[in-house]
C-alpha cells in the first residue's frame, strides 16, 4: 500500500522529549521533499519543519528552532522529528506531507508548499504538566 504513517506521540510533560516517525510505504520517501505539520483545535496548520529531497537541507519554524531536528534514515525509508524542550505550545496533531519536485527550486525547503503527493494520518502529540 502507498501510504505515509506518522507514530511516536503521545503525552509528554514540558521540558520532555518524543521522536516522531513519517515511515514512507510503497514509494521511496528519499526522492520527496517531506514537511511536517501541526494544527492544534481551532487554530491554523503550522508548518514545522521540513527536509529537502534535494541536498537533505532543512528548514524550522521559528517557534521550534534549536529544539527541533528532522532527519532521514532512507534504508528504513522514514522521516524522524525529535522534539526536545517541549513546551504545552507544541500540543496539537502532527502530520507529515511528502511531495516529489523534479525542480531544485520547488525541492527546496524555502520554496512555497502547495499540493503535496501524500499526507500521513497523524500523531498526537500532548504537553502538559
Amino acid at each position: 500500500q502507498v501510504q505515509l504513517v506518522e507514530s511516536g506521540g503521545g503525552l509528554v510533560q514540558p521540558g520532555g522529549s518524543l521522536r516522531l516517525s513519517c515511515a514512507a510505504s510503497g514509494f521511496t520517501l528519499a526522492y520527496y521533499t517531506v514537511r511536517w505539520f501541526r494544527q492544534a483545535p481551532g487554530k491554523e496548520r503550522e508548518e514545522v519543519s521540513c527536509i529537502s529531497s534535494y541536498d537533505e537541507s532543512t528548514l524550522y519554524a521559528d517557534s521550534v528552532k534549536g529544539r527541533f531536528t528532522i532527519s532521514r534514515d532512507n534504508a528504513k525509508n522514514t522521516v524522524y522529528l525529535q522534539m526536545n524542550s517541549l513546551k504545552p505550545e507544541d500540543t496539537g496533531l502532527y502530520r507529515c506531507a511528502a511531495v516529489m519536485k523534479l525542480l531544485r527550486s520547488q525541492a527546496m525547503c524555502d520554496s512555497e508548499g502547495g499540493e503535496y503527493d501524500y499526507w500521513g494520518q497523524g500523531t498526537q502529540v500532548i504537553v502538559s504538566p
